[in-house]
């Protein structure tokens, strides 16, 4: 009897647990089954919010569900991020970070709620995007050399726009300051886009602006003095590269990717990065990135194990240059 009974239990086992997982493996086949949110960790309209908007809609294409964003701005980057981290890694739940949110932050934040290479399941670079040394229109300097003099003459009577601490404006600037061994006035706004619009009504001196500012350049209504990529941009083929301008140091192109929440099921992790795949090379959404200054990563640089490697990399980079600029996060 004692070993009928153990039989029966075993058999009971097994019977109980083949629905479950047949239903688990028959949900991660299917999706996605339902919208899909991109959490942007910073306002409307600035770069991260835009390219996550010309991605995702070709990649809701793709899935056959669409992707929804959703801006929850704070702390550069890392409020959002958190909320990433902590979704249901189910593939429902994702995030359009950058160099400031998955690398910067760590430097920045000792107290960080995530780690940015354990915490996110990566999905893979979308694309890097050149920056540019902007100032308001009727900022004194005609072009870098003397833009760079400028600063040094007069550093402590200027202010810096940009998007908050670890956003890219920020980043970038810092490292241009710590070039030319200035230290400014720093004015945070909720995003790129904000900043960009104080630029423009000359509330603030200047920035490390974002490609996106293109039109408002080849406008006059904003001066540009470099780009700090290694060609010059589509999005403003006028202005000359940092190298061209005289000042190579300044290499600024941050990188922006998507991540989902550590412990996402690998067949869903695969479906995201494929969709995206397929949305970089989409000729319609490669012209569209290249029209505000995107550069898509070729194919030996996209997917989840090179992202992997970026994070770490990016981390071990940004940890000494942001210690050596002193910077204080309240």
């Amino acid at each position: 009897m004692k070993l009928r009974r153990r039989k029966f239990l075993r058999w009971a086992a097994a019977a109980a647990a083949l629905p479950f997982g047949s239903t688990f493996a028959g949900a991660q086949a299917a999706y996605p089954t339902r919208p899909i949110t991109i959490i942007v960790p910073f306002a409307p309209g600035g770069s991260t919010d835009v390219i996550a908007r010309l991605v995702g809609e070709h990649m809701s294409r793709t899935l056959g569900q669409q992707l929804v964003i959703e801006n929850f701005a704070g702390a550069g980057g890392t409020v959002g991020s958190i909320r990433a981290m902590r979704a249901k890694p189910d593939g429902y739940t994702i995030e359009m970070g950058h160099m400031g949110t998955h690398a910067a932050s760590v430097a920045y934040y000792p107290n960080l709620a995530y780690k940015p290479d354990i915490d996110f399941a990566p999905i893979g670079i979308v694309i890097e995007q050149p920056m540019m040394i902007v100032a308001r229109k009727d900022f004194p300097p005609k072009d870098l050399k003397e833009f760079v003099s400028y600063l040094k003459a007069n550093a402590e009577k200027l202010n810096m726009a940009h998007a908050g601490v670890g956003s890219v404006t920020f980043n970038f600037c810092v490292m241009l300051n710590a070039l030319l061994g200035v230290q400014p006035t720093t004015v945070p706004f909720n995003g790129s886009g904000p900043a960009g619009n104080a630029i423009m009504g000359g509330q603030v001196d200047y920035m490390c602006g974002v490609p996106e500012m293109g039109p408002q350049v080849q406008a006059g209504l904003i001066k540009a003095y470099a780009v700090g990529g290694p060609r010059r941009s589509q999005a403003v083929p006028d202005v000359p590269t940092a190298a061209e301008a005289g000042l190579p140091e300044f290499e600024a192109r941050p990188w922006y990717a998507l991540f989902a929440p550590k412990g996402t099921p690998q067949p869903i992790l695969d479906r995201l990065t494929g969709a995206l795949d397929k949305a970089l090379d989409d000729e319609n959404v490669g012209r569209r990135l290249a029209e505000i200054g995107c550069d898509i990563p070729e194919k030996s640089r996209r997917g989840q194990a090179a992202l992997a490697a970026l994070v770490k990399s990016e981390i071990a980079r940004w940890l000494p240059i942001i210690r050596a600029a002193n910077v204080k996060v309240e």
